[in-house]
């Protein structure tokens, strides 16, 4: 799959440092400013397949950018990012422009969830199909196809099996499950990836041709007979 481009606009340098690394661990090309009055520029020399934008910024606010953006791109999907609450700002980020409105503090899955819902919706990123067994996987769809049989997945859920899929008959590495997922491989973190594991072997079920395989001291396998 092509890296999808993301401009992302925010000043609190520790919540963008977070965002920016979870959002590149998957997959995504992040351009990152902290000042309002710097988006425009950054925005026609970089092209972004979507904006995330705060909308209390200097120079300029996220409101600004986002009606400045729509006089030259109408398409490109944007999402606004904020601690205000009232339904007035919510309105006046979609008069600026805004396709998503996304109050702090958030979740990094939830973030990651609006922006793989817009990019499909917009068609700006290009499914890249995995094929195993009778199963066929969409990533950014984030489903998981068995004949008439649909699962949607959690994002986690999704991630996980993206990885296993594009190694499909080789080993993958648990820490770099955990590194990649979960951002350490700590005891909890740990946990929660035995739980990931358990439900995908659940789903998988539907095709016995197709097995998640547990490598001691390794990690796990997807393969198929």
């Amino acid at each position: 799959m092509a890296e999808t481009k993301i401009l992302y606009v925010e000043d609190e340098a520790v919540l963008a440092g977070l965002v920016k690394d979870h959002l590149e661990r998957n997959g995504f090309q992040v351009k990152w400013i902290e000042k309002g009055n710097e988006a425009a520029e950054v925005f026609d020399d970089f092209q972004p397949d979507l904006c995330v934008l705060d909308i209390m910024l200097p120079g300029a606010s996220g409101y600004e950018i986002g009606k400045q953006i729509r006089t030259t791109d109408q398409e490109v999907p944007i999402i606004f990012l904020t601690a205000r609450s009232e339904a007035k700002d919510v309105v006046e980020g979609f008069k600026s422009g805004g396709n998503d409105y996304l109050r702090k503090p958030f979740s990094l899955d939830e973030l990651m969830a609006r922006i793989n819902n817009l990019l499909s919706m917009s068609g700006r990123m290009t499914s890249n199909l995995y094929k195993f067994g009778k199963f066929q996987f969409d990533p950014v769809r984030m489903q998981l196809q068995n004949g008439s049989d649909i699962v949607t997945l959690s994002h986690r859920e999704n991630e996980l099996l993206k990885m296993l899929a594009a190694q499909l008959g080789s080993p993958v590495q648990r820490k770099d499950i955990l590194v990649q997922l979960w951002g350490d491989d700590h005891f909890f973190n740990s946990r929660n990836l035995d739980v990931y594991i358990v439900r995908l072997r659940k789903y998988l079920k539907m095709d016995p041709e197709v097995q998640l395989i547990t490598l001691k001291g390794v990690g796990y396998q997807l393969v198929e007979s």
